[in-house]
């Protein structure tokens, strides 16, 4: 099949890359030439395990095409994906000019039957605004061509997007109940076959469903982090181990175990913007989405526990003191910051007058562009940000150590060595990747979320061994 994909974003490139793969000829469309002429020369924008061998695999065998040819990208493929950025505008809601222009530039360009798929995380209604931008397009022209337009949300996670595209939870197409409609259903039937040899993995719902499902997965997930969250900060208060908590609400087979992690807060580009999204969805029907508007309120305030630990461990003034800061990125498997708890720390550490030494496997080449905007106001602060080669180098000279992102590298590390580099040991654990037992045992000052209580017991039973 002739696809083309509008946008060489994360979810454009993943997308165009994976359809190629599986034997179809793609042809991805980008108005920024540095990207195209990057993916041309064998480059790749992004980090994301499994990305570039695929790409590279597809180039050479001329079924992946990288372009700025708006006009070509139309005449290309029957089935026009749009995979182009929808940032949250100022008041919150997601901004669909890319995605609008990219309809009108289909509409331009369009001569025979399109299929037009909105890939982007959209509001619920944004089917109906790409439709009337193509038809004005195709009136303007005197062009009787006809389309429809699909709604395929993605559910792809960064750092695992090539595992979840080739072996999907589910394939979610939203499509309408007229004679083009039901034509795109065929067409995305035969494209979706591979997925569903073992099982059916499609949900075929209408247009509106489609794009809210979307919406509605995220807020699910990350009212499951806020939730253990604010238990998490409870549960420091009371004594109560919620790692113990976790396991034991996690074996009723109606809540299960993921997503219930205590940690220092979510990030990224999807989770917080699609929050807000569709809490300005519920606005605008004059319908407050209150367990939501909960959600991002703890979020935020999770993004501080770290730097709130810091300061009553270490005062108010923090000049002259160093902390080593493990994880920048969001999460594992990527170099993205966006809306990344480490940015919230920093600053924090940074504004208390402290000195910083970060460490991240492949984030710091993003993290220097990212906080050299960050602290573009305060050159000062930014002078006391020394980015290191690795973790351990991190640690010299450095009074406590902070861990925000969850890395493999950071699970098991020579403890022993932690202890000499630091000049006191200290670890603050903003994602429960250590053991208070063990932690103690090594003779760690240890400071994890909602786990005081396992803390206390893990001292106890040492000085019990102790004496």
């Amino acid at each position: 099949m002739y696809i083309t994909i509008i946008g060489t974003g994360y979810v454009g490139l993943v997308t165009g890359a994976c359809l190629a793969e599986l034997g179809n000829k793609v042809f991805c469309l980008d108005v920024d030439q540095d990207k195209i002429d990057m993916l041309n020369s064998g480059g790749i924008p992004i980090h994301e395990p499994g990305l570039a061998d695929i790409v590279v695999r597809n180039r050479a065998a001329g079924r992946l095409i990288f372009s700025t040819d708006v006009e070509a990208s139309v005449k290309h493929g029957v089935v026009q994906f749009i995979a182009v950025g929808t940032p949250p505008d100022e008041d919150g809601s997601a901004d669909l000019k890319y995605v609008l222009e990219a309809a009108r530039n289909i509409g331009r360009h369009m001569h025979g039957f399109k299929v037009i798929i909105d890939k982007s995380t959209v509001p619920v209604g944004t089917a109906d605004k790409v439709r009337a931008a193509v038809q004005t397009e195709l009136d303007s022209r005197g062009c009787d061509a006809t389309f429809s337009v699909v709604s395929n949300p993605e559910f792809l996670k960064e750092g695992a997007a090539i595992e979840d595209f080739m072996r999907p939870d589910r394939i979610v197409i939203g499509c309408d109940s007229t004679p083009e409609g039901k034509q795109a259903q065929e067409m995305l039937r035969k494209l979706y076959a591979p997925f569903n040899r073992n099982r059916e993995r499609t949900f075929w719902m209408d247009v509106r469903s489609a794009e809210f499902t979307k919406y509605a997965a995220n807020a699910m997930l990350a009212t499951r982090i806020s939730f253990m969250n604010e238990l998490a900060n409870l549960a420091d208060i009371v004594g109560v181990d919620i790692e113990a908590v976790r396991h034991g609400i996690g074996s009723d087979s109606r809540i299960g175990y993921s997503f219930l992690y205590a940690g220092c807060g979510y990030g990224g580009s999807c989770f917080p913007k699609d929050i807000q999204a569709l809490l300005r969805t519920g606005r605008e029907s004059d319908h407050e989405l209150m367990i939501l508007r909960a959600v991002e309120a703890v979020n935020e305030n999770q993004k501080h526990i770290l730097g709130r630990k810091i300061v009553a461990r270490f005062g108010e003034n923090l000049t002259g003191k160093r902390f080593a800061v493990w994880g920048l990125a969001f999460k594992p498997n990527t170099d993205d910051l966006r809306e990344a708890s480490s940015r919230v720390l920093l600053r924090e550490l940074l504004d208390r007058g402290a000195s910083v030494s970060v460490f991240d496997p492949v984030a710091i080449a993003e993290a220097q562009r990212i906080l050299a905007l960050d602290f573009a106001d305060t050159p000062e602060s930014l002078a006391r940000i020394r980015y290191c080669d690795n973790q351990m180098d991190a640690l010299r000279d450095a009074d406590a150590l902070a861990i925000v992102t969850e890395w493999k590298t950071f699970r098991s590390p020579d403890f022993d060595l932690i202890r000499k580099r630091l000049k006191e040991p200290v670890i603050f654990d903003g994602r429960n990747l250590f053991e208070p037992q063990v932690m103690v045992e090594a003779g760690f000052e240890y400071y994890g979320i909602g786990r005081s209580a396992a803390v206390g017991i893990a001292q106890l039973l040492h000085d019990e061994t102790a004496n």
